[in-house]
């Protein structure tokens, strides 16, 4: 089944790229569903309220699994009045094709870029742990002047153009612009500086995935 967007050649980097921002639980289903915590509460076809309110508030979980959950109780008429930050995607728009950073709370992160090549974070340490907290407070500063977007998630950016989501728990947040007004804005300015230190330090010191 094709991914939503398609920005890369490569069809399993398409999926990487969607994952990322939480919005598709078809994405995550497979022909052998787990039967563990928390995923046969997020993937049931008759869903549980109750269980998937204690995925969504459950902080010892990854952020996407939360955030999963988050999105199934919005798609179902039964929002959380929350508003927590659980993720944030950096999408720049270049020549050559697009460079996505995204990072979560949880202390992961991931990277791809025009190249088609991806660096997965996993491995939290105080210096990656201080640059992801970093990105999320100029983050917030920005999600707490803006409202969630009610459509579908937008196409990526094109050629020359930044888009900043937020992966709020009530819904997805974002700013886009020329990538040069974005960077000078006061608000969109601290997050892409913020994004720049932490994929300088992701790119020394992170592994490309196989």
């Amino acid at each position: 089944m094709p991914t939503p967007y398609q920005p890369y050649r490569n069809e399993s980097f398409n999926t990487i790229y969607n994952l990322l921002f939480c919005d598709d639980l078809a994405l995550y289903k497979t022909d052998n569903q787990s039967t563990a915590y928390p995923w046969v509460a997020l993937l049931a076809d008759a869903p549980d309220h109750p269980a998937l309110r204690q995925v969504a508030h459950d902080t010892q979980l990854e952020a996407r699994a939360r955030l999963l959950a988050y999105r199934r109780l919005l798609a179902l008429g039964d929002p959380e009045p929350t508003k927590e930050l659980l993720g944030v995607v950096v999408e720049v728009g270049l020549p050559g094709g697009l460079d996505v950073l995204a990072a979560y709370p949880d202390g992961s992160a991931r990277y791809l870029n025009q190249a088609e090549k991806l660096l997965v974070w996993d491995a939290a340490t105080p210096d990656s742990t201080r640059l992801i907290e970093q990105l999320l407070a100029a983050s917030r500063q920005v999600a707490r002047q803006i409202g969630p977007w009610l459509e579908a998630r937008r196409p990526y950016p094109p050629a020359g153009a930044v888009r900043l989501t937020f992966l709020m728990s009530d819904g997805l947040y974002f700013g886009e612009g020329p990538f040069e007004v974005l960077q000078a804005d006061p608000l969109g300015g601290p997050v892409i500086a913020a994004a720049t230190q932490l994929l300088v330090f992701l790119t020394k010191y992170g592994q490309p995935a196989a």
